[in-house]
């Protein structure tokens, strides 16, 4: 590819987690691509730590999953313990199946996975990097977006049909936009320590931890008035502590290593253990206003923000780019009308704003600093606990309810199962990506798949343990047809030639000689 002169279909802004993978996806998609990063080199020191089954799934989707899945350290869940060391709230998963195909949480260290993801790239030719060159500007018209770069060897222009800003918090291209963030009105200081440890963490004698958990492999939230803390595994030998500053305290001085050992000694003592680094940050609720300006979209960190507390930060802007690519393929091919991409936002922004908000509420009662009150919510919360209703963090994640979602039909806007074939690997290593429908009679054989490109995948056909059929008869349905994403786009007990038309008309798909003909 002559870059110079060539209009590349995506130009990505930010190299990190969110992005390197949108650039994967959208390499494993044919899409041209120019990513680019102020950075030469990804960020030395770890930030994010946890994943779920559903990016692991993304990373199977990009080819990355054999990479990756041996770098990851598979955990339990979250435990909540209030200020009298009991448990109140425990959202586990030892013991509990996978119908996912992969555990719900993931540790893992975060340059390992970003050079990772960076060498998935190499994969692609018409995948190409600039590194250690920055945004200076840009602007767009009706026929895409006209980058100016800097970069060592002076100023660099660039053109693209679209563009994906992922360049995180303090994102530039989000401000060049003029687009504000709301704010959901919860900010809270916090001290996050990494440290190499050779030994099990110490931890206060707790009480009403289940019998099948072992608190080594979860992330342990310290709901203490005296200072809430949260304690979670990590990669190998590296764990995590997070402190939460009190009122008056000074962030300086608080990253003082006597500081620091002092707040280490109760779970390190006597243990060897080597810290990498301390530092502070706000934890803080934000959602961008809008996702898009013409062109030019917000995914990760430069959209929104949220509290750590269930691990979802990443999570959220990974979604953002599997919800995003698989569309931008469509209308780069000709396939669909640009008014598809409207439905980035209608979908994104409730779905985040569900989780941020459940995180915020869970902020809330953590961070709680009066001894009273943190009694009476202890006793509140081991009162809903005693339901006996099991809860995970994979109950946090919605469905999409607005979108490219046939509403009404049951299940439609969850994310689908993926079992293990028998002898074979997990359902996307057999079946493939894409749109896929999934029929349990013949019936689907009248329905004109070639129009979304999607794979007939009759029940008889999945060799498992019965996850598929058990999906398919708790909704009382005979057919589901999944997207991309891995999200249900619809189901049906009836003909599933009905499904397909209905997407059709969602998708905005031109007419099947004029599909695939054009780019936009």
């Amino acid at each position: 590819m002559n870059e110079g002169a060539a209009v590349f279909d995506v130009a990505i802004i930010g190299c990190g987690p969110v992005g390197a993978l949108a650039a994967n996806l959208a390499g494993c998609a044919g899409l041209s691509v120019l990513i680019v990063d102020r950075e030469s080199h990804p960020h030395p020191l770890p930030r994010a730590v946890h994943l779920d089954h559903e990016m692991m799934r993304l990373f199977q989707s990009a080819g990355l999953a054999g990479v990756m899945a041996p770098r990851m350290r598979e955990t339990q869940g979250h435990l909540h313990v209030g200020a009298d060391h009991g448990v109140i709230r425990y959202l586990g998963t030892a013991g509990q199946p996978k119908p996912f195909g992969w555990a719900n949480d993931y540790f893992f260290y975060q340059p390992e996975l970003e050079a990772n993801l960076r060498d998935g790239l190499n994969r692609f030719p018409h995948v190409v990097q600039m590194m250690g060159v920055e945004l200076a500007a840009f602007e767009q018209d009706g026929g895409g977006v006209t980058l100016h770069l800097a970069g060592v060897d002076g100023a660099i222009e660039r053109r693209a049909r679209w563009m994906i800003a992922c360049d995180g918090a303090r994102s530039v291209v989000r401000r060049a936009l003029g687009i504000a963030l709301e704010d959901l009105h919860f900010e809270e200081p916090w001290l996050v320590v990494d440290a190499e440890v050779d030994g099990r963490v110490r931890f206060p004698d707790l009480w009403g931890v289940p019998e099948t958990a072992d608190v080594q492999q979860l992330s342990v939230m310290m709901c203490d008035p005296a200072r809430p803390a949260t304690i979670v595994p990590g990669r190998g030998s590296m764990r995590r502590w997070e402190f939460m500053l009190l009122p008056g305290e000074d962030d300086a001085a608080m990253m003082r290593a006597d500081r620091v050992s002092a707040l280490l000694n109760p779970y390190l003592a006597g243990v060897p253990h080597r810290l990498v680094r301390a530092t502070t940050y706000r934890f803080h609720g934000l959602i961008a206003e809008r996702w898009r300006e013409g062109r030019v979209f917000l995914a990760g960190d430069a959209a929104h923000q949220t509290p750590p507390f269930f691990g979802q930060g990443m999570c959220h802007g990974m979604r953002d780019i599997a919800n995003l690519i698989w569309k931008l393929e469509l209308v780069i091919r000709g396939a669909s009308d640009v008014a598809l991409l409207d439905s980035y936002e209608v979908e994104r922004d409730p779905h985040v704003r569900s989780v941020v908000t459940a995180a915020i509420e869970a902020g809330r009662y953590i961070c709680e600093l009066d001894a009273d009150r943190a009694a009476e919510r202890d006793a509140a919360m081991r009162g809903r606990a005693r339901s006996g209703q099991t809860e995970t963090a994979a109950d946090l994640i919605p469905a999409y309810r607005n979108g490219i979602v046939a509403s009404g039909t049951a299940g439609a806007g969850e994310r689908f199962v993926q079992p293990a074939i028998r002898g074979a690997g997990l359902l996307d290593d057999v079946f493939g990506g894409g749109w896929r429908l999934i029929v349990a009679d013949d019936r689907g054989a009248n329905a004109e798949v070639d129009a979304i490109g999607a794979t007939t995948i009759a029940l008889a056909d999945i060799v498992d343990d019965g996850t598929v059929s058990r999906w398919l008869a708790d909704r009382a349905v005979t057919a589901a047809l999944i997207r991309p994403d891995h999200y249900v786009f619809g189901t049906t007990a009836g003909d599933p030639a009905d499904l397909i038309r209905i997407v059709h008309d969602q998708l905005h798909i031109h007419s099947h000689h004029a599909a695939f003909e054009g780019a936009v």
